[in-house]
Parts: C-alpha cells; sequence; structure tokens
C-alpha cells in the first residue's frame, strides 16, 4: 500500500507531517529522519483496530490482512 503524505515545516522547527487519505492521521518531528519514523508508527496505530470492538458491532466475519 502506498500513501500520500504532506510534509510541512513547523514554524517553531522540525517539521509535521498528515495523511490525507486516513482522517486525523498526523505526527512531528523535530528531525526530517524523526519525522519519517513517527509516520510509519502513525499510520500503523491508525491503521490498528480493537478486534473486541468490532466483535460489539455483530460482523459476522473479522480478518487481518497484511498492507
Amino acid at each position: 500500500m502506498k500513501l500520500k503524505v504532506v510534509i510541512h515545516e513547523a514554524e517553531e522547527g522540525g517539521y509535521w507531517a498528515e495523511v490525507p487519505a486516513i482522517k486525523g492521521c498526523a505526527t512531528q518531528g523535530d528531525t526530517f529522519e524523526e519525522l519519517l519514523k513517527n509516520i510509519y508508527e502513525a499510520v500503523e496505530g491508525c491503521l490498528s483496530v480493537d478486534i473486541e470492538q468490532i466483535a460489539d458491532i455483530n460482523r459476522k466475519r473479522v480478518i487481518e490482512i497484511a498492507v
């Protein structure tokens, strides 16, 4: 899966980024390298879903896929 990430330079220094395809998915970093690491963690966190919450919705099947 490929996602577009919009990277901004922060006024106070460092960077912040947002992933438009995932509502509310954003992160920041003091350096560009730190920002890149944080982007991967943010996307993973935004895409993680609690299986118990899904079961409460009475879904017939819950599967896990790698992206």
